[in-house]
């Protein structure tokens, strides 16, 4: 194959890969959009029951039957208040775990809410119930900060970078001390995002990892195995290079 229909194939192949990572993206956003449009919802049904939603189908510790509220109560706040302060970081965090594929958000989601959930149910005081997407957020945001590393993306690895500093505030309220404030529902998300980096990793072969002959070389990236070339991949993906 000659060096120009090379280049032809490997642009015709950036295009396809950076139209889908759009496509993806825009998935992400109407996801995230429909989520919070439900959250909101709810919150709405549960102000106007004086927010017995949120007293039915809370996480309680110690209480066998209320073990479903795991996957209820991230859905359900306490107040507008605490709704409030959950939406941005919410949409923000499941925005960026989401744009890399929709159905591993969506099992991301069940694995965090299920760690959440299971950390208020068996550490928290006897009777105890609780609610909120806190638990989600932290879930989501360990996620963001270690997908790159698991999956070998440096564009994901440097969104975590960024991401990881901009918001390590917020692993001050994973540990005791916060009155009203669930530290385990956030300790259990973070540990359940972590969990979920390394079972949804991209198990793909790292580029650089195939033999020279059976892919070749594209002019702009450098030789296989050259430090650069994986960024240099990924800035193709996103249209940069």
């Amino acid at each position: 194959m000659s060096g120009l229909s090379r280049t032809t194939v490997s642009t015709a192949a950036t295009a396809a890969t950076a139209e889908q990572m759009i496509a993806e993206a825009r998935k992400a956003f109407f996801v995230m959009f429909g989520f919070l449009a439900v959250v909101w919802a709810l919150q709405l049904a549960n102000w106007g029951s004086d927010y017995d939603l949120a007293r039915r189908y809370a996480v309680v510790a110690g209480e066998v039957d209320r073990l479903p509220g795991m996957l209820t109560a991230p859905f359900l706040h306490l107040s507008w208040a605490h709704i409030e302060s959950n939406s941005g970081p919410l949409f923000v965090f499941g925005f960026l775990a989401a744009y890399r594929g929709v159905a591993r958000f969506f099992g991301l989601t069940a694995l965090v809410a299920v760690a959440s959930g299971l950390a208020i149910w068996f550490f928290e005081h006897d009777g105890v119930g609780t609610v909120g997407a806190s638990g989600l957020v932290f879930g989501y945001f360990g996620y963001v900060v270690l997908r790159g590393f698991f999956d070998r993306h440096l564009i994901d690895s440097l969104v975590g970078v960024v991401m990881g500093a901009s918001y390590a505030y917020t692993l001050t309220l994973t540990v005791p001390g916060t009155p009203g404030i669930s530290w385990l529902a956030h300790l259990g998300g973070l540990v359940g995002g972590v969990i979920g980096a390394w079972v949804f990793r991209d198990r793909r072969v790292p580029t650089g990892a195939t033999p020279v002959a059976a892919a070749p070389a594209v002019p702009d990236s450098g030789p296989a195995g050259h430090p650069r070339a994986d960024l240099h991949k990924e800035l193709r993906d996103l249209g940069l290079l």
